[in-house]
């Protein structure tokens, strides 16, 4: 059987998709004690048993050592009287906040270190194969005056993947050329782009990246993958008269037991609770059309008008605001006599605010997925359907806060962020299956 490690695990993305390909997880790791909830909830189901078969540790990657994992995986039951076996693979994310295009970036954030440490955990351990997973923007962030484990100083300007490269060659693994892969070719109902490297220990065989299996003619649309969880009844009948494979798939389960088996979704789905919002927002919310994002919207209206005569929550409040009746400000709309400023009390200065398209995958997962727009009904999304659309079997249950605010995000991990956080399991699955053709 071929044995795995998974550093910076999360909830357990890349762990869904090591055992779905047939990995055994010997030792996982992540700070997070919200996050360890989760993941040991999970492996129990799996009859992965903490301190028989396998072990988590709640640890920072700085304090993790090859002789702590070492140690760890030695004490398990099923290791008792014989030596621990050789690591065939081990995965890890680094926190990706630092190197995210999304927002400010910042070379000096100690989150764009941790990549150095996994690297000095790998010299440490010395598995067969290494696989690194990141977000786009840790192919060009530059470091000045980076140090590596090796003692080397790079540079100024040199970007992560040449110092990883390097780094990992000295320590006598190779690697191949970092690719950019779209979860949504490999069976995933999300576009969402990562950084993958590959590395291979001195004198194994040579891997490759996995090749794509579904192209933008056929991917997994979100009508597909999460139709059947529309809230309002007839609005379901319509729209999802028949249960995909997708979501036939992700009920029955995709994530096999110690004995096999997979795991089905039980007689209550969880994590389906919803946000309570306003009905000012609800109704903002309706005024979307599919696939249309808050400055798309705020166009339209400029230029063609919106009638929001079934509107009664934003009608008053833009009376109140305008100082108009209810009357004059359905004609300032309908009219598309309105300013911008207007425009901008009616929907608020958001713009970053979209509605999904029910033909199409779904816009990356983030972790606060407060501005995503059902297709079907004026609301925001339940953890279930962001974990659908991660791919996440139904049976997968996320423990913790459901969500958070403030500071506090700094540190907690509540479910929305471990979903937004983790890598599709379909996509871990495609990447080390590649592996294990080699092994």
């Amino acid at each position: 059987m071929p044995y795995a490690i998974d550093l910076f695990c999360g909830a357990g993305g890349c762990s869904e998709g090591l055992i779905q390909a047939g990995f055994h997880i010997l030792f996982s790791s992540d700070i997070s004690d919200m996050v360890e909830l989760t993941y040991r909830h999970r492996h129990e189901q799996l009859g992965l048993i903490q301190g028989v078969n396998t072990w988590f540790e709640r640890s920072d990657i700085r304090d993790l050592t090859g002789d702590t994992i070492h140690q760890r995986i030695s004490e398990l039951e099923i290791f008792q009287g014989q030596p621990i076996p050789e690591i065939d693979l081990m995965i890890g994310g680094p926190s990706c906040q630092g190197f995210s295009r999304a927002g400010r970036r910042d070379q000096n954030d100690p989150r764009n270190m941790l990549f150095g440490e996994y690297v000095r955990v790998i010299n440490e351990v010395q598995p067969r194969y290494i696989v690194l997973e990141n977000v786009e923007g840790f192919m060009d962030m530059q470091f000045m005056g980076y140090v590596g484990i090796t003692g080397i100083t790079y540079p100024d300007g040199s970007v992560t993947p040449d110092i990883l490269r390097s780094e990992l060659e000295i320590i006598g693994y190779h690697t191949l050329e970092p690719q950019i892969l779209n979860a949504a070719a490999f069976g995933v109902p999300q576009r969402r782009n990562r950084a993958i490297f590959i590395g291979y220990r001195d004198g194994q065989n040579v891997p490759q990246y996995p090749t794509p299996l579904l192209t933008e003619e056929n991917y997994v649309s979100l009508k597909d993958a999460i139709g059947d969880l529309i809230t309002n009844p007839s609005i379901r009948r319509r729209v999802n008269r028949t249960r995909s494979s997708y979501q036939i798939e992700s009920a029955t389960g995709r994530t096999p037991d110690i004995h096999g088996n997979p795991i089905p979704v039980g007689r209550t789905l969880t994590c389906t609770a919803l946000s309570n919002v306003t009905n000012i927002v609800t109704e903002r919310f309706s005024l979307f059309q599919q696939g249309e994002s808050g400055s798309n919207l705020k166009k339209r209206v400029m230029a063609h008008g919106i009638d929001i005569s079934d509107k009664p929550a934003l009608l008053e409040f833009c009376s109140n605001q305008f100082e108009m009746s209810a009357e004059e400000v359905i004609r300032l709309f309908l009219n598309h006599e309105a300013t911008e400023e207007q425009i901008e009390v009616l929907l608020t200065k958001k713009n970053i605010r979209q509605r999904w398209d029910e033909n199409q995958p779904s816009a990356t997962i983030v972790s606060i997925p407060d501005d995503y727009i059902s297709p079907w009904e004026p609301r925001t999304f339940s953890v279930r359907e962001m974990a659908r659309c991660q791919s996440f079997d139904d049976s997968f249950e996320f423990l913790g806060k459901r969500t958070t605010g403030g500071l506090l995000r700094r540190t907690e991990v509540p479910q929305y962020t471990q979903v937004g956080n983790a890598v599709p399991p379909l996509l871990a699955k495609a990447i080390v299956q590649e592996i294990l053709r080699v092994l």
